[in-house]
């Protein structure tokens, strides 16, 4: 699952920059506001189904504010976009034949294409929960994954654990680095964060393949 994948499931087509940056800018605004935890939750849980910008971008303005909760609002992130997740897959499992088209039509910019489901539908036949973790940490559109599990039939406990564990890695791991190293930390998550998850992705798929190679 290398960047020939990351290109696969990114959004495609005229990317609407004018409205992903007010989104952010939106985003970015409840941190300033006594709403910023709900906001957070909320922002986490949308992001896995259908909300373009990460919650990363309250979570770390929320942290370095307060860096002594950084780790409790990276608890309300991983609790919301999990549930947020599993709202993704019924949407995929009980609702895709009713809005699909409409989604696929509208939404291709956030990366619900034929093309990214088609290819998000290769990656689980070869690598299944590894497929769905690694999609939970890295910058791919989550939702793309977690609609698509519904789409074609991935179980829900798998979707649940993988997601369990991705948004966990990936959510606590800022919330450390605030904690450890302060605010001066943030313009380095923010410049690095997809090189850190590159080298994740490969520590994982390398300790997968030494589990299978070892038994």
């Amino acid at each position: 699952m290398g960047r020939s994948s990351e290109a696969a499931v990114s959004a495609t087509g005229t990317p609407r920059r004018g409205i992903v940056r007010s989104l952010y800018l939106w985003v970015l605004h409840w941190a300033d506001s006594p709403y910023g935890t709900p906001a957070l939750f909320v922002l986490s849980f949308a992001e896995s189904s259908f909300f373009p910008i990460p919650p990363d971008v309250l979570q770390i303005a929320l942290s370095v504010s307060k860096p002594k909760r950084s780790f409790y609002y990276a608890a309300v992130s991983v609790t919301a976009s999990v549930l947020g997740a599993v709202f993704g897959w019924y949407i995929g499992y009980a609702l895709w034949a009713t809005v699909g088209d409409f989604v696929m039509a509208h939404l291709g910019w956030m990366g619900f294409t034929p093309e990214n489901f088609e290819h998000v539908r290769g990656l689980y036949g070869r690598y299944g929960f590894m497929a769905i973790a690694v999609a939970a940490f890295t910058p791919l559109p989550y939702k793309v994954f977690t609609i698509s599990a519904g789409v074609f039939g991935i179980g829900l406990p798998v979707l649940l654990v993988a997601s369990v564990l991705g948004r966990s890695a990936r959510f606590f791991a800022v919330a450390a680095c605030i904690y450890l190293f302060g605010p001066g930390v943030k313009e380095l998550i923010e410049k690095y964060f997809e090189l850190a998850t590159a080298v994740f992705v490969v520590l994982l798929v390398g300790g997968f393949v030494l589990i299978k190679w070892l038994m």
